[in-house]
């Protein structure tokens, strides 16, 4: 059975989310709910990097927030692209922190999963930065991501917060689908 926690975090994330996916500008006050009542349910049961992350996404949501609304020169923020050499160096850089946090994690704390954690906590944090400047790219990080974290949550039996990632998932496929289709019509 959830915890009401558990409830509360799942459902202003789910509400965020789906805000994100419909390019809209509330996504990011929502979402700052959602993040703190999941930093208090991830540090419940020994999810750290998880709550390291909620705490990155506070501080992204009010950046972005204001990124959004504020744009370039007082316009909306167009979405775009990312450049290939420069996501490449991003992907391995996550790569390569997740690794030496996940170290961290697995020697001086009692941290669950610290490797596959940190992981989510890497992607996510280059998914959240691809969203702030509104690229196409932030889409396939979060499949990344909630692959990731189905799996996890549900080995620490946070079952909703599982099922809410799948959810996710099939919400970063409809992002994507918007996100390209708007991407197209700015082009045309």
């Amino acid at each position: 059975m959830p915890s009401s926690l558990e409830i509360f975090a799942n459902l202003f994330y789910l509400v965020s989310v789906v805000l994100a996916a419909r390019n809209s500008v509330h996504t990011w006050a929502v979402g700052l709910v959602g993040c703190v009542l999941f930093g208090w349910l991830f540090f419940s049961v020994q999810l750290y990097a998880d709550v390291t992350l909620q705490v990155f996404f506070i501080a992204t949501s009010l950046l972005g927030w204001w990124s959004w609304l504020r744009g370039r020169q007082g316009e909306a923020l167009p979405i775009s692209r990312s450049r290939g050499a420069g996501l490449g160096l991003a992907l391995l850089l996550a790569v390569l922190v997740a690794g030496a946090y996940g170290a961290l994690l697995h020697h001086f704390t009692d941290a669950y999963a610290p490797f596959i954690d940190s992981l989510v906590l890497t992607f996510s944090v280059l998914a959240q930065l691809l969203l702030m400047r509104r690229k196409l790219e932030t889409w396939y990080g979060w499949l990344l991501v909630n692959t990731l974290a189905v799996p996890l949550f549900a080995s620490r039996e946070l079952y909703l917060t599982a099922f809410i990632y799948l959810l996710f998932w099939c919400n970063a496929w409809y992002g994507l689908y918007r996100w390209r289709r708007e991407l197209n019509a700015q082009t045309v």
